[in-house]
């Protein structure tokens, strides 16, 4: 492992600590006295030394009073200093840009030197062009002279445009309108460093003291070029009057008789491919409008919701002069409070009151007039002059900041004593035992009560901007409640300790739904002063027409048929493709069949949204499809056996469409001399630890299972566990159950099988088998690991600091818990040490694959669209447009090698995964072998739950899985281990 590269993913761990500790220790009261100010800055974090984990908040308290100098101090990009760990490219002229800038690489440093010649705060802005990369935001970490300002700095990023790919919305054969792919649309923007979680509502500042420094930008993800950054003081919007005033004095007047309206989807620019347009059928007020067919027709709703996301529309005005701003809007996604706005017309915000445009909750599509929101006062007057200008809206927290903020800070506090006690009376308490809390943990009344009084101030404050009780203030108050009860009750805390945990839970849901701030938009106008807006139609008449239109169309809308539909009496060659996952991931699909596959290949695909627990009985009917994507590992073989799916063995150029996956995920699909299933989704597991908790217990991230074991007794004294994959039960009658990834690691590293003798035996009976099964079963008899556990949410809080999940849990944690990012990261699992002395961390995997049924006609043609989707260039193309589309959450984990280095994973995060990837092992399918994950659970639970000897219930049920592989292969005709 590089050097470097450790570096790189140690700022983040070097700043964790306990939230609790105190940074007085680092505090300052007068950052004009020059001796303190130095001492403050002296004991920031550095990047290669342990140190208190100091948030934006407190630093900018540290320098509270200190000088905002009215200067600027530019850096031309490539001037740069030094770099490492990357080789910079000077370009010249690049893009439209004059004069020289510098293509920095995804990984690696680039450093900068510059003069200050008066201390104080500074705004720092950059002058960036976003290049091709993995089609996601470019983040950068930001070292002042060696050290990390505030830990928000590791984080900060840097987004790309995007823009409806065509300027016209296409329709399919069945006259609905097609979501418009979102394609970059690069270009030279300048961006003042600012949270982007929406935690502080004003762009970072950064102290300066007077003399030299270096500037350093760590590469986390995506390159970037660069052509300027510049510290200085980032101007404040003045108040509607003054701007008034000023256009007045320059003889500004009203135009006349100007009715400007642009359709909202319509938009110019976006800062995320999910901002795609929307089609809402919910009211008949929405222009364009159809009950009958799919009409784009909106913009924004719960996909534009997130701080920092904005949308720009470009507009030509006839006239210079005066106008109202008009949007006909539905904010029906936030009760008991509102959806903000920040306003920008050509970048900048023309006044202060337009910083934070309030839209108020009501079901009903309705129109906003700036100015008017409030039910009083005039409309706001917009001077425009004549020619073309650019209307943007960005998601703005802005009065929300302080108090997210707040809860923010309330939580990590409240889980940092939660663990605090925790370690004192375990998961399960005594109810009878006087713990003495108090006493033994140091100032827990006071800090109970700090957190009760902090979220008053947020419940008061919500009241506030709300001006009445709602749901927003329901999770704050039940935790208010319960600390108020702890604090009058300390010898009741024991007992509370669960639902301290439910609530701190709580206080995490409110944070995520606080920072959301979705708003739909149909159009906005530019209208003259003289000119009346147009009502939205609400009326109880025209709200019956449409569910009339709406129930009587339903009677001839196929719903499961995605996109164009083939026409059966056509002489188009056309196959008929079921997947089973979402309506979004299906529409995407369809979207890239009709763009990219059908003009290339001439063939016609009939995309069918369908529970895929339906094949077998569709199948059987000879309702099925042509090809069926999205099956289980277990389906492929299980059909196979039945003379069911086709053998992709027989195609021509099989062995070179195999070269695209790793073997082990092609292991599950053969059956005899045949392969009968490409692979989609490889998942496999990785070991995810919480940085800051592991340091407070001074434990190292475990490279082997003896490390583990040394872990969990450290663990176990402050009770807290170690995560290991549950056993699973089926979700419906029939699916099968894999077996426990935590066995079939123990089992492989230690040259252990599932089956013998090709398939014909269960090897679970061997020395192996049963030493492997019997060393899993310890870890909950002897460790006392927890057998059932929601693995998300005791991570988060800390009751379960380090665990073994399949990796797409990464995704749900960088959406499910944001106070928590930064504090955590995965690896590898743990090994065994072999008899060559390396370590083996094998794992197997799952996944899912797809088929090409007996029953297809047109077989050539079936297999060029499996190779087409399993293509790099689609399968890359398909995972970036989904996370564009659903964000992070929905990160793809595709089977194809290369497609999954194309997927934008965070630089340090794709080489733990592909580290891990070396080590991943396939489980053969057999006949009957859907006893081996079913009956390796019955044999745990009868181990774990019933103390039957490791060895007797592993041998019992081997007898059955034994039984059953022998009956299925004589049922199938195929000779067993007797050679019968």
């Amino acid at each position: 492992m590089k050097i470097r590269t450790w570096g790189i993913a140690a700022l983040t761990a070097l700043l964790v600590i306990s939230p609790l500790s105190s940074t007085k220790g680092v505090l300052v009261q007068a950052a004009g006295e020059a001796g303190k100010t130095q001492e403050l800055l002296e004991q920031l974090p550095a990047a290669d030394q342990f140190s208190n984990r100091v948030l934006y908040a407190a630093y900018l308290q540290n320098f509270e009073g200190a000088k905002t100098p009215d200067a600027e101090i530019i850096i031309e990009a490539a001037e740069y200093v030094s770099a490492d760990g990357m080789v910079p490219v000077i370009k010249n002229d690049y893009e439209g840009m004059s004069g020289r800038s510098v293509l920095t690489d995804e990984e690696g440093e680039i450093s900068w030197e510059f003069d200050v010649a008066e201390s104080g705060l500074y705004n720092l802005s950059v002058e960036y062009y976003p290049v091709a990369g993995k089609s996601t935001d470019i983040q950068r970490t930001i070292l002042l002279d060696g050290k990390l300002p505030f830990f928000e700095a590791n984080y900060l990023k840097l987004p790309r445009v995007w823009g409806n790919r065509y300027d016209e919305i296409k329709v399919d054969n069945q006259g609905n309108d097609l979501r418009p792919q979102q394609i970059e649309k690069p270009m030279w923007r300048t961006l003042t460093m600012a949270d982007t979680d929406g935690k502080y509502p004003d762009p970072y500042r950064i102290y300066l003291s007077a003399g030299r420094h270096q500037l350093t930008f760590v590469s986390q993800r995506e390159p970037v070029m660069l052509k300027s950054l510049k510290w200085f003081q980032e101007a404040t919007p003045s108040s509607y009057q003054e701007v008034l005033a000023d256009w007045q004095a320059a003889g500004a007047e009203n135009t006349s008789g100007v009715m400007l309206e642009i359709q909202a989807e319509d938009a110019t620019y976006k800062s995320s491919p999910t901002l795609y347009p929307l089609t809402d059928r919910s009211s008949s007020a929405i222009s364009p409008y159809s009950a009958a067919v799919v009409k784009m027709n909106t913009i924004g709703g719960n996909n534009w919701r997130l701080p920092g996301q904005w949308i720009t529309w470009e507009i030509e005005i006839p006239e210079s002069g005066y106008y109202h701003i008009g949007m006909h809007t539905k904010q029906s996604f936030v009760r008991g409070t509102y959806s903000a706005r920040k306003l920008k017309i050509d970048g900048v915000t023309p006044f202060q009151e337009v910083s934070e445009v309030k839209f108020k909750y009501k079901s009903n599509w309705r129109m906003e007039v700036l100015g008017e929101q409030e039910g009083e006062g005039e409309p706001y007057l917009f001077y425009l002059t004549k020619g073309r200008h650019e209307i943007s809206l960005e998601v703005n927290l802005a009065s929300m900041a302080p108090m997210i903020n707040d809860v923010e800070q309330s939580l990590l506090n409240i889980n940092a004593l939660y663990r605090q006690i925790l370690m004192i009376t375990s998961s399960s308490p005594d109810n009878y035992r006087d713990y003495q809390l108090e006493k033994k943990i140091p100032d827990l009344i006071k800090k109970l009560q700090t957190e009760r009084d902090r979220l008053d101030q947020v419940i008061d404050s919500l009241k506030q901007i709300s001006n009445n009780t709602g749901s927003q203030e329901a999770l704050l108050l039940t935790m208010r409640d319960q600390l108020d009860e702890m604090v009058d009750r300390p010898d009741k805390i024991p007992q509370q300790l669960t639902s301290l945990k439910t609530n701190a839970g709580g206080l995490g849901t409110w944070m995520l739904t606080a920072r959301e701030q979705p708003l739909q938009l149909d159009a906005l106008y530019i209208v003259s002063p003289d000119q009346k807006l147009p009502e939205s139609n609400n009326s109880w008449l025209a709200k019956a027409k449409h569910e009339m239109a709406t129930f009587f169309n339903s009677f001839f809308i196929d719903y499961n048929r995605i996109g164009d539909v083939s026409d059966e009496s056509s002489d188009a060659r056309t196959i008929t493709v079921w997947v089973g996952s979402g309506r979004d991931q299906s529409q995407t699909l369809k979207a890239m069949i009709d763009e990219l596959f059908t003009p290339e290949s001439g063939i016609q695909v009939n995309l069918e949204l369908v529970p895929m627990h339906t094949l077998l009985q569709a199948t059987l009917a000879g309702q099925g499809p042509d090809i069926a994507m999205g099956v289980g590992n277990d389906i492929p073989v299980n059909y196979a056996m039945r003379n069911a799916v086709k053998d992709l063995s027989k195609f021509d150029d099989f062995d070179e469409v195999a070269q695209r996956f790793r073997e082990s995920a092609m292991v599950p699909y053969g059956y005899g001399e045949g392969v009968y299933a490409l692979p989609e989704q490889q998942i496999f597991n990785m070991m995810f630890y919480r940085k800051d908790i592991l340091e407070e217990l001074n434990l190292e991230i475990p490279i082997t299972w003896d490390d583990v074991y040394s872990m969990l007794s450290v663990l176990s004294k402050s009770h807290m566990q170690f995560g290991l994959p549950l056993t699973l039960q089926p979700q419906y009658a029939g699916q099968n159950i894999p077996p426990n990834p935590i066995y079939g690691s123990l089992l492989f590293q230690n040259n252990g099988q599932f089956y013998r003798n090709q398939g014909q035996e269960s090897d679970l009976d061997s020395k192996t088998g049963i030493e492997v099964f019997k060393t899993w079963t310890e870890f909950y008899t002897d460790y006392k690991l927890d057998k059932e556990f929601d693995f998300a949410n005791r991570f988060r809080t800390g009751e379960m600091p380090i665990g073994i999940a399949d990796y797409t849990m990464y995704n749900q944690l960088s959406v499910f818990a944001p106070e928590i990012n930064g504090l955590w990261e995965f690896v590898p699992i743990p090994g065994t040490v072999g008899e060559d002395g390396a370590i083996h961390r094998d794992t197997p995997a799952s996944g899912t694959g797809l088929i090409m049924l007996k029953g297809i006609e047109d077989e050539e043609a079936g297999w060029e669209f499996m190779k087409w989707w399993t293509s790099e260039e689609i399968q890359t193309r398909f995972g970036r447009e989904m996370e564009g589309l659903m964000g992070a959450a929905a990160r793809y984990p595709t089977a194809n090698i290369n497609a999954l280095e194309q997927l934008p994973w965070p630089i340090r995060d794709y080489q733990s995964l592909t580290e891990q990837l070396e080590d991943v092992r396939g489980i053969p399918e057999v006949p009957g072998g859907y006893f081996t994950g079913r009956h390796l659970v019955n044999a745990f639970y009868q181990a774990v739950n019933e103390d039957v000897p490791a060895r007797e219930a592993i041998m019992d049920y081997v007898e059955y899985i034994q039984d059953e592989i022998t009956l299925k292969r004589k049922e199938f005709g195929l000779s067993n281990s007797s050679g019968q």
